[in-house]
């Protein structure tokens, strides 16, 4: 029952990071969000409710009740995530830690000194697990890859942003290589220069899933922005810096293109 997730996957792919990071941050910001819950439990002996007899007993039963909410809500999830078997209504508890917990969780990590890309990195980690535990299967055209324009070469003179296909394919930047993937496939291939535009994509093309490839800011961003819909985060390579002349890990893509159209099982390695 309480066997490790046979979808763990390698840190070294997401720089060392292990789900630890996000597991004890997020169970510290539960125990945060019940303190001050339990504010509402000392209200009734503070002398505040004298003319109102009722509201002792309310406080302390709304202040109870979210409290247990808050702990079942953790539990739930330290379990989906340690041991990968899905569990009926762990889906709304994803939602809550991708809303709730994660920003608390980077206040934390703050406050005691932990990289805030170490813990957004643990968290592409354990999001990833999560959607390959979930075992959605989807055709080529249902699945897009999504990449930041600063994979393109910054001397290219060719506009990609609106039409990868301008790419004049000279091998000098790995936009070749994921066009290549994308034929071989059949996927959807697209390149953003933000946010706003990565949006846009998501709702114009309306796929059922995503691969990302982008720095751990941006990647934790998307998952949050596109929730419910599943987003595999790839790290890209940054030999330059951030944000030119970016490279991709073509390996884990492929290899993720390849579990989530259903033609390779996930490869198993990681140790947590």
């Amino acid at each position: 029952m309480f066997r490790k997730s046979p979808f763990s996957l390698p840190p070294e792919q997401y720089g060392g990071a292990r789900k630890r990071i996000f597991i004890g941050l997020m169970l510290a910001s539960c125990f945060v969000l019940c303190a001050l819950v339990a504010f509402f439990l000392v209200l009734p002996w503070a002398g505040l409710f004298e003319t109102r007899h009722w509201l002792p007993m309310i406080s302390i039963t709304f202040g109870i009740s979210v409290i247990i909410a808050l702990l079942w809500l953790c539990i739930l999830l330290v379990f989906y995530i340690y041991t990968g078997k899905y569990v009926p209504g762990v889906d709304s508890v994803r939602h809550v830690t991708v809303r709730l917990f994660f920003p608390l969780m980077e206040l934390l990590a703050k406050a005691v000194g932990i990289d805030r890309g170490k813990v957004r990195r643990s968290f592409i980690k354990v999001n990833n697990e999560l959607v390959l535990s979930a075992g959605r299967i989807v055709r080529p055209e249902e699945l897009l890859l999504l990449l930041p324009h600063c994979v393109q070469r910054s001397s290219c003179p060719q506009r990609l942003v609106h039409n990868p296909d301008n790419c004049r394919r000279c091998g000098g930047c790995p936009v070749d290589g994921l066009l290549a993937l994308r034929d071989k496939y059949g996927v959807r291939l697209a390149i953003a220069t933000g946010g706003t535009i990565a949006r846009r994509i998501v709702v114009g093309l309306r796929p059922r899933c995503i691969v990302a490839v982008a720095c751990e800011r941006d990647l934790t961003s998307g998952i949050q922005d596109s929730y419910p819909l599943p987003v595999f985060g790839v790290l890209n390579q940054r030999p330059h810096g951030p944000c030119i002349d970016t490279l991709v890990p073509m390996p884990a893509l492929e290899d993720a293109v390849r579990i989530f159209l259903g033609l390779a099982a996930p490869v198993t390695q990681g140790r947590g």
